[in-house]
């Protein structure tokens, strides 16, 4: 009865989600980043107190909000840069999504193929992006499209591929 353990159990489920935190940490430790190099280090600039609350939702430990923010802050690194991508998804839903990298080239090629193994592609500049306003937590949609099941079934699984990237930071859809 090899692998039956209790232990066994316990150390597969700890692991799946030890991987699943540490994901969501790093991308919030690039935002955080990114945040303290624009305020410079300032803990009370509106855009870095943001993702420092953003951050503790998720159960950030300060260790790695700290981190974040003195890598941000040091002349050192490379730049991170944030990247907007459209596409049209399934069913014609508009798909923006939102990144940061510090390889502009990298991330579209991976983006791109992310859409191409679900039989998408990247749409021009402006082609999506007029179907939402920007807010402050990041875009809405002004209209909304009714999707029958199996296009909900193909943008769900294309919107879990985009955001286990780990250069996507949020995804958003008109779907309703």
């Amino acid at each position: 009865m090899a692998g039956h353990s209790k232990w066994a159990q316990i150390k597969r489920k700890k692991e799946a989600t030890d991987a699943k935190k540490s994901q969501i940490f790093s991308k919030f430790a690039k935002l955080i980043a990114s945040e303290s190099k624009k305020a410079k280090g300032d803990r009370s600039a509106p855009g870095l107190r943001l993702a420092i609350m953003r951050a503790k939702v998720v159960n950030m430990p300060n260790d790695n909000i700290d981190r974040a923010i003195e890598k941000g802050k040091g002349d050192g690194g490379t730049a991170m840069d944030e990247v907007l991508y459209e596409a049209y998804g399934p069913g014609g839903v508009a798909v923006l999504i939102v990144g940061l990298t510090d390889n502009r080239n990298r991330t579209a090629q991976e983006i791109k193929h992310l859409l191409s193994k679900n039989n998408l592609s990247l749409a021009a500049p402006g082609a999506a992006s007029w179907a939402f306003t920007k807010t402050a937590e990041g875009y809405t949609p002004q209209t909304t499209l009714d999707l029958s099941d199996t296009d909900l079934a193909a943008l769900e699984t294309m919107v879990t591929a985009l955001e286990e990237h780990d250069d996507v930071q949020e995804v958003f859809t008109n779907a309703a």
